[in-house]
């Protein structure tokens, strides 16, 4: 007996009914009929379900008639593809899953966008994400991150407003599922973006059991702290807003090619992008053009030949096929997208900026503030990790970094003024922290009455990583320095690098450090530094220094050896 599970991918389907008639009229039923496919009405699941299958056969694979000009030698080899696809209706919502080439019978306007990202960013461990796809908006770019064994998510570097992570793949946390979360030792791992591909139940019930808890937890539990910013950037609903903005875009398609509508590769489909040899657009026209890659100046002369008001819905409609070879049997189809799909364009409203992907509508900026926001809140540890004495009043920087050292934490060293020679410029020199910790973490010390003096902070924080992490002189000296200045106590590895900094604020006039506490153009700038350092492997916590006014007590004896402060 096999396995109890298999990979699937599973798609669930938008404005489809769950009744068999309705699945079936869902499919593309001229495609079906060309590819001699065969439908069946399954009766052991126990639910409304339609199961079609059909066999994809050329006599020839593609590379036989150039090989045998190429060689001499000719063979003859055949090629034939299969494809499957299930559609099944569970609780009212209508789920497909494609075995082979069977995702190519789904047609692709009816799968839910995020149904397979909606449930990575709930049941992902975010400190073992594999992969990401993501697309910065206005830059018709795509970034793809891969790590096999698993990384946290802030080293994938796709925590940012204006990026729309398109996939995640990763390592899942505990879920009741047929396949358990450890098999032979070692986690399971799904992939989730419009699809959501994971190992499913096989049986009958085991496989209705699955799809029913992938449900709950996609319309019941809440996403990862560290991955709901994934659901900060949403298309737009506002069908005012979209009514105008199509009505632009269809404008726009009027006139000549002026650059402000760019290329960029569907997300899902970048394994056939990667395969394709020859693409087939047809739009707005019984004939295809044939090319070996994807010409947009057709694809846009094509629209602009339509009449106003439908140059969008003929690229909505109109299809690009991508293929492996010239001939495009169906046996060598990847994949069929909308023509739209392929194309990116920005239009303005007033003072808000919109940016079409992948057929829908962003506005940029949308999830600035709350993404910010996020972001210190993540900052301030309800319980933080280490606390500091009360600043004196009339305390100097120097004198408090030196009276924490000696007095209240011990084995901690004092690096105030400690610095080592800027690469850049030797004569100048860089303070890389004011106090270091016996694990290695960085903290740096700053009282602060404007938002001036916490720049500068977040700055050296930026600045002591790069050094230490891209200069190798710097590294040398930096733990040479600590291991003379404390006495051997503390002794960094020659590669040293730091993964993790505290930042010790004493704010003015602020009883307790939180983040509203914080100025706002402060707030933005330790945002942008904590995600700077977070690509960078390097956490930040953020701690608050109480104030004290209290007479200043005298600091113990130092004395001045090679050039630094030495601890007496």
């Amino acid at each position: 007996m096999g396995s109890n599970t298999a990979v699937r991918t599973v798609y669930r389907l938008s404005g489809v009914a769950p009744t068999q008639d309705a699945m079936l009229d869902a499919l593309d039923l001229e495609l079906l009929d060309r590819l001699g496919a065969d439908p069946h009405l399954p009766e052991a699941l126990g639910v409304p379900a339609v199961y079609v299958t059909c066999g994809m056969e050329r006599t020839e694979a593609p590379w036989c008639a150039p090989m045998a000009r190429t060689t001499g030698i000719t063979i003859t080899e055949g090629v034939r593809r299969t494809a499957a696809v299930l559609l099944l209706a569970v609780d009212g919502t209508v789920y497909g899953i494609g075995c082979d080439q069977g995702y190519r019978l789904i047609p692709d306007h009816l799968k839910d966008k995020r149904f397979g990202l909606s449930f990575a960013i709930r049941q992902m461990d975010p400190n073992l994400i594999r992969g990401a796809v993501s697309r910065s908006l206005g830059q018709a770019r795509t970034d793809i991150s891969l790590v096999p064994g698993g990384a946290p998510v802030p080293l994938l570097g796709i925590r940012d407003h204006s990026r729309i992570v398109r996939s995640l793949g990763g390592y899942l946390d505990e879920l009741p599922l047929t396949r358990p979360r450890y098999t032979h030792g070692r986690a399971v791992s799904a992939q989730g973006g419009c699809g959501l591909r994971i190992a499913l139940g096989v049986e009958p019930e085991a496989l209705l059991s699955d799809l029913r808890a992938i449900a709950r937890i996609c319309r019941e539990d809440i996403p990862h702290p560290e991955l709901d910013f994934v659901d900060h950037i949403a298309p737009v609903e506002d069908r005012t807003a979209l009514e105008v903005l199509d009505q632009a875009l269809d404008d726009l398609l009027g006139s000549p090619a002026d650059g402000r509508i760019s290329v960029s590769v569907p997300s899902e489909h970048h394994a056939a992008y990667a395969e394709a040899t020859t693409y087939v657009t047809r739009i707005n026209s019984s004939g295809a053009l044939r090319s070996d890659d994807f010409d947009p100046d057709y694809v846009l002369t094509r629209a602009r030949l339509a009449p106003p008001g439908a140059r969008l819905r003929a690229l909505r409609e109109g299809t690009v096929t991508l293929a492996r070879d010239r001939r495009a049997g169906l046996a060598d189809t990847l994949a069929v997208t909308s023509a739209l799909t392929w194309l990116e364009a920005g239009i303005s409203l007033g003072s808000r900026r919109f940016f079409l992907m992948e057929g829908e509508w962003y506005e940029a900026g949308a999830a600035y503030v709350d993404e910010c926001r996020a972001a210190v809140a993540a900052l301030f540890s309800p319980s933080p990790s280490v606390s500091l004495p009360a600043w004196i009043e009339g305390e100097s920087e120097n004198s408090y970094n030196n009276r924490v050292a000696n007095e209240e934490r011990p084995d901690w060293l004092c690096l105030d003024t400690r610095n080592v020679a800027n690469p850049l410029r030797p004569r100048d020199q860089v303070e890389i922290c004011d106090l270091l910790m016996p694990d290695g973490t960085l903290v740096l010390v700053k009282r602060a009455g404007s938002s001036g003096p916490l720049s500068h902070l977040f700055n050296q924080a930026k600045v002591a990583v790069e050094l230490l992490q891209e200069s190798a002189p710097v590294r040398a000296e930096f733990t040479a320095k600590v291991a003379r200045l404390s006495g051997g106590k503390i002794v960094l590895p020659d590669d040293f690098t730091p993964k993790r900094i505290v930042l010790a604020m004493l704010v003015k006039n602020r009883e307790n450090l939180t983040r509203e506490a914080v100025f706002g153009f402060s707030q933005i700038t330790i945002a942008q530094t904590a995600k700077a350092l977070a690509a960078r492997g390097v956490s930040v916590e953020v701690i608050g220094i109480p104030g004290s006014y209290a007479a200043p007590l005298p600091l113990p004896s130092c004395h001045v050896g090679d050039g630094a402060a030495v601890l007496g």
